[in-house]
């Protein structure tokens, strides 16, 4: 994924390799790498399979659930443009449906909130439309 900036908000811009991925939140699905050969999930994706070596991958649906892994609190901003976003949590989700591969978003709610790790959250699709670019974020919520 490669970021540029319209109207001054970093924003996703998907490529060849990744589009499946980006199409998938748009339609509200979570689709990540999987290895023909070995059925090996992972993320992120490359041209060939990170544990066999096989180059025959395609794009599976995956669970919307996964566990917390990490967070980070974020109290400065990472862009002039974010500035007014702060403090937020930033949280690495394992998704055990798919070989525990990881994935980053924000974890919806007060950023104060105590975070827990290995709770488990579940995906909210936040869609964007800026301009003539469409976008969707992959953000995470605690499941109550």
């Amino acid at each position: 994924m490669s970021i540029y900036l319209d109207e001054g908000l970093p924003q996703p811009i998907a490529d060849e390799l990744d589009l499946p991925f980006w199409q998938g939140l748009k339609d509200g699905v979570i689709r990540l790498q999987r290895c023909k050969a070995c059925q090996k999930f992972q993320w992120g994706p490359e041209w060939i399979c990170h544990r066999c070596h096989g180059d025959d991958l395609e794009f599976s649906e995956v669970a919307k659930t996964g566990k917390i892994y990490s967070y980070e609190r974020v109290w400065h901003p990472v862009h002039p443009a974010l500035a007014a976003q702060g403090p937020y949590l930033i949280v690495l989700v394992e998704m055990p449906e798919a070989d525990n591969v990881r994935l980053v978003g924000n974890l919806l709610g007060a950023p104060q909130d105590e975070v827990t790790i290995g709770s488990t959250v579940e995906a909210v699709f936040e869609h964007h439309e800026a301009g003539e670019a469409s976008f969707t974020l992959l953000q995470w919520q605690r499941v109550t």
